[in-house]
């Protein structure tokens, strides 16, 4: 049978994928002996979890054996090295090996190498918001999971609605199935608007603001976010996110680069029919106003994480990012 890794900060996605993994895996009326989860904190944890491993199913369905929030690929004795591809190597058909961590395993690692080869390995990690392309399509795949039709446009506000949070993408795709009922008809965006609370926009339209000089509209986006208690490291994020991809598209452009797919590489933009939106954006835009800009969000996050006083730094810092497109 098989063995996973799973990895990465999205918690909620992570452990839908564990749920799956567990429904097929084992027989329910089996399950309780069937079924071991070992916790981090366990002693000799690792050793426990592989010698489980070993051990033939009870009744009916296979054994899963979950080594939670291992530290496998981040520091691994030669002691535990050994065992690990013992067990690997002679692992039975009747056992599912899953281990779960939230950070990137590190690939230097013979832990890591050997996982590598003998594993299926899955990344859990939001999507960062500004790659709308992955989260509109994030959208689309867990609404043909779950059964629900939406329409390109309900689709598209869905994903500048929710942006990463998997948890209330989920969330609020089962409210518009309720609501929806058993109607075949796809879900519009008049649906969407009236029933879908907007939580993750607001950080990219901060960056447009920013982009377009408007300090009143900046500083009210800002209240805005803190008033729904966004961190303000993950505002930051995005914005450097945001204002590096502009920098590139209008770097090609300065260029005479006109090829979308080179342009895209260089942007780190997946979807290369996403460049002539971008390129419509920083059109007007000198390029030295997007070279300055850089700086200063490097300087709103290294406060940020100094310790300054979050609301007031970042309004400042806005203020000057503004000044700068003016």
């Amino acid at each position: 049978m098989p063995i996973y890794l799973f990895w990465g900060e999205d918690d909620f996605a992570m452990q839908r994928a564990i749920q799956s993994l567990r429904d097929r895996t084992l027989d329910p009326d089996w399950a309780s002996f069937n079924y071991d989860k070992i916790p981090p904190d366990q002693p000799d944890g690792i050793i426990n979890a592989l010698n489980q491993a070993m051990t033939p199913p009870f009744g009916l369905g296979h054994r899963l054996v979950w080594l939670a929030d291992t530290t496998l690929c981040q520091r691994c004795s030669e002691e535990i090295l050994a065992e690990l591809e013992r067990t690997l190597s002679a692992l039975p058909e009747t056992t599912v090996l899953l281990l779960t961590t939230p950070n990137k395993p590190d690939g230097r690692l013979k832990s890591t190498k050997l996982l590598q080869k003998a594993a299926d390995i899955r990344e859990f990690s939001p999507i960062p918001p500004w790659k709308t392309d992955q989260l509109l399509q994030q959208v689309t795949n867990a609404a043909h999971e779950i059964g629900l039709k939406l329409t390109p446009a309900a689709a598209e506000l869905l994903a500048e609605s929710v942006g990463n949070d998997t948890r209330q993408l989920y969330s609020e795709l089962e409210k518009l199935h309720l609501h929806h009922g058993s109607s075949r008809q796809a879900v519009d965006e008049a649906t969407v608007a009236l029933l879908v609370t907007a939580t993750q926009q607001n950080s990219l339209q901060l960056a447009a603001a920013i982009r377009q000089g408007d300090t009143a509209t900046a500083i009210a986006l800002v209240a805005d976010l803190f008033a729904r208690n966004e961190h303000p490291l993950q505002i930051t994020k995005t914005l450097i996110g945001a204002f590096r991809t502009w920098l590139w598209v209008k770097l090609m452009m300065e260029t005479g680069e006109q090829n979308q797919q080179a342009i895209a590489r260089a942007a780190d933009v997946s979807n290369p029919k996403r460049i002539y939106f971008l390129q419509q954006e920083v059109r007007a835009i000198a390029l030295h106003r997007l070279q300055q800009s850089l700086p200063l969000l490097l300087e709103l996050e290294y406060g940020l994480k100094q310790g300054a006083d979050d609301l007031t730094w970042m309004q400042s810092r806005v203020i000057e990012l503004c000044q700068v497109f003016q």
